[in-house]
């Protein structure tokens, strides 16, 4: 069964899981089986050659020197111990078949535990420990370790002062992640945080992590403390935000998320739902006998002195995405400099009295609203909000003209897009900074408002009033220059004035998730070609036109 797109918070998984166990009646060992199957399937493909790119070479050693602590002398016992270490440790016969699994004792543990004993009776050399207290080892836990045992196998105790164990567990080929799972919401401290900190050795080999690193917060992506960096994440069912928000991002490594036999349903038709936009969607051929009020006639006020290149910046995006008409207002000032830089785009000085401009932009229906307007010209803001009877984009100055008067955004009825980074958010919102859990700050906004709330930043969250939340998952680093932002105001309001967009029944909400997705992806597309650090916007518009005839339907 696939999962492709959807993802859950901490609280939902435990629902999910809760469900899935107590009302549909699924062993939770079953699960916890199946979970397992999937994380000793990674720990084996990351330590199989593959046979096309095998080279052999020879096998390299470990070398242990036995050094007396001061005032001591060195015994033949100490000689034959670290001789037996030796050779356990370069043994040709487990070389690239050592694993380590460390093992809390909750269920993420008890996915380790059962992984340990799949991966021996795969032939591979494993050590398990248990980080933590036995008596606190939950039931489906223990009996892994039933199971274990059976198999000839031992969970042994997380000792660090034992220096044997501490070798062993560092010169492995690979080590297994399972001491916390999503539920984690406490800094990692103590005897744990010894063990995150063994895991990160680079004489371990890679990390493979069960469900999420350990030590990242599963909703928001935040390091509790320390946390493990893995190279590959193997999550359950569905992904987590804390997979992409946050350092969460940085440390998730490959993820891959492993079907475990949750009902399908359960996680479809869960409340608030969350999706994670990764580009698996197609937009719809044009037809051939469409025209140009098809696609949309926007509307772009913005532009002051010293901000003339944010409205034609916009106006560009628009275009490129598809609009079929788009008028550029700014001030009169500025005018005869924007039409200058406008060639597709029609520019027009902004009338003196605001009922000018809504008498010539009958017939517009989207608008763009604040992109370089400046703060002059916020009572224009608050009346064209409250006339306009079409979808508003609300960028930049136009954010700004709304701080302590959101009631001009709760009033309207036509769909709104709010679109604030961090700072603007936190004006609007009176938040502090930084925004600890950006998921939950992007849905309460949206509630608050009754708006579509574009969260801008590393991994873009859009939120819905319903409470329905996407996750975006393209973009860069190169990204984060002056006018991008109004790039993505223009795409944003080009989806949403395409009928055409909307006849599978895509509403706004999704077609803003989308829209923020081809950004992100125009920007990949052109630090691929022009790398990070000379990113412009109009890069971003350039690449546009490759980026979506890549997602239109044969």
């Amino acid at each position: 069964m696939s999962y492709s797109g959807m993802a859950a918070t901490a609280a939902q998984m435990k629902e999910l899981d809760r469900i899935a166990i107590e009302e549909r009646g699924i062993p939770s060992l079953d699960l916890m089986e199946q979970a397992a199957t999937a994380v000793a399937d990674a720990v084996e493909e990351l330590l199989t050659p593959d046979p096309e790119q095998y080279l052999p070479t020879a096998v390299s050693s470990t070398v242990l020197l036995a050094v007396p602590r001061k005032g001591e002398t060195l015994t033949d016992t100490d000689r034959e111990e670290v001789a037996r270490l030796q050779d356990q440790i370069n043994d040709p016969a487990q070389k690239g078949r050592r694993v380590a699994v460390f093992c809390g004792p909750g269920n993420n543990g008890g996915d380790g535990i059962a992984a340990a004993r799949l991966l021996m009776q795969r032939g591979f050399a494993v050590r398990a420990v248990l980080v933590g207290d036995r008596n606190r080892m939950t039931a489906d836990a223990r009996a892994m370790e039933q199971r274990l045992q059976d198999c000839g196998g031992t969970l042994e105790d997380f000792c660090p002062t034992n220096q044997e164990q501490m070798l062993l567990l560092s010169v492995c080929d690979c080590k297994v992640d399972a001491l916390f799972g999503v539920g984690l919401s406490r800094p990692i401290t103590g005897d744990a945080a010894l063990a995150v900190r063994l895991l990160q050795t680079h004489t371990g080999g890679p990390v493979v992590s069960c469900d999420i690193p350990s030590g990242i917060h599963a909703d928001t992506g935040t390091v509790l403390g320390c946390a493990v960096r893995a190279a590959v994440t193997v999550t359950f069912s569905c992904p987590k935000p804390g997979h992409y928000l946050g350092d969460g991002a940085e440390h998730t490594g490959d993820l891959r998320v492993a079907d475990i036999g949750l009902p399908f349903d359960l996680l479809y038709n869960q409340p608030a739902r969350l999706e994670v936009v990764d580009g698996s969607f197609t937009l719809p051929r044009r037809k051939p006998n469409s025209h140009k009020g098809d696609y949309g006639r926007l509307l772009i006020v913005g532009g002051s002195e010293g901000y003339t290149g944010a409205p034609v910046l916009a106006a560009s995006a628009a275009l490129r995405s598809g609009a079929g008409l788009v008028f550029v207002a700014v001030p009169r000032d500025i005018y005869p400099i924007v039409a200058g830089q406008c060639s597709a785009a029609m520019a027009f000085p902004l009338p003196d009295a605001a009922d000018v401009l809504l008498d010539r932009v009958k017939g517009c229906n989207v608008a763009v609203i604040g992109p370089g307007l400046g703060r002059e010209h916020d009572n224009l803001v608050q009346t064209l909000l409250q006339c306009l009877d079409c979808p508003v984009v609300l960028d930049a100055d136009g954010l700004n003209a709304t701080v302590g008067h959101l009631d001009w955004i709760r009033s309207r009825t036509a769909p709104t897009v709010l679109t604030p980074h961090d700072g603007e958010f936190a004006r609007l919102t009176g938040c502090t900074l930084p925004i600890g859990d950006r998921l939950d700050a992007a849905r309460s906004l949206a509630r608050d408002t009754g708006a579509i709330v574009v969260l801008k930043g590393h991994r873009t969250v859009t939120a819905a009033p319903d409470g329905r939340t996407w996750i975006n998952t393209s973009g860069n680093a190169g990204m984060a220059t002056g006018g991008s932002g109004d790039t993505l105001a223009g795409i944003l309001a080009a989806f949403l004035g395409q009928k055409p967009l909307y006849s599978d029944g895509t509403d706004a909400a999704q077609l803003a998730a989308r829209a923020v997705w081809f950004h992100g992806a125009a920007g990949d597309h052109a630090a691929r070609r022009l790398g990070e650090y000379s990113l412009l916007p109009d890069d971003l518009i350039d690449a546009l036109p490759q980026v979506l005839r890549d997602h239109v339907v044969d």
